[in-house]
């Protein structure tokens, strides 16, 4: 293969899973591979020259919110203020469930497809974990709070739906607020804390 074509075929590549990803993410994880490829604005034999089965590419797309997620979390653990950490991970949370709804019950373990993530949604689990302990240990929550009252809000935001896809991001978002400030620690409720917003600029999940 000459170089050309080997660079055709990584970009390819590349764009059928920045479409998958935006695809499923707003129409969820069924939607056909001849619709995939329609907005790709590639024949169907191509997708499946690069992702043999449906499931590949699905896989591909998981893949590669799986390593975001990771890279976000690890800048999470290494932030030198564990409250902003914490605060910062949940934003983003309640922001990918506005932005990507069609991928969390993958991610999140209700969708078949997220069988292939299981190890690695632990993995993340056990580091948020870790945010929440961190953050707990430096005063930054409330000392009876624990992971489960966390999760719990989690979940909360996970399931949320408000009628309108504009009506549900806007009630996430406040949902997402409420649990931040439910959580902070009665020293830092005494002063308004700037991460209480509905913006739309936070990073994904």
């Amino acid at each position: 293969m000459t170089r050309k074509p080997r660079t055709d075929a990584e970009h390819n590549r590349r764009h059928l899973v920045s479409v998958a990803r935006a695809a499923f993410a707003a129409d969820g994880l069924d939607l056909p591979v001849h619709e995939i490829a329609r907005r790709a604005g590639l024949g169907v034999a191509t997708v499946y020259r690069h992702f043999p089965s449906r499931q590949d590419l699905v896989g591909a797309v998981l893949a590669e919110q799986v390593t975001a997620c990771r890279t976000q979390m690890r800048a999470a653990l290494d932030d030198p203020d564990p409250w902003h950490a914490l605060r910062g991970t949940i934003h983003r949370f309640a922001d990918h469930q506005v932005r990507h709804r069609g991928l969390n019950p993958a991610l999140l373990g209700s969708h078949p497809a997220g069988a292939s993530i299981a190890g690695q949604r632990r993995a993340q689990a056990r580091r948020f974990e870790q945010l929440v302990e961190r953050a707990k240990s430096a005063g930054g929550v409330r000392p009876e709070l624990s992971i489960e009252d966390v999760r719990i809000g989690l979940a909360a935001i996970a399931s949320l739906r408000a009628g309108s896809p504009e009506s549900t991001a806007v009630a996430v978002r406040r949902l997402a607020d409420l649990l931040v400030a439910g959580m902070a620690a009665p020293a830092r409720e005494a002063a308004p804390d700037q991460s209480l917003t509905s913006s739309a600029t936070h990073s994904t999940w």
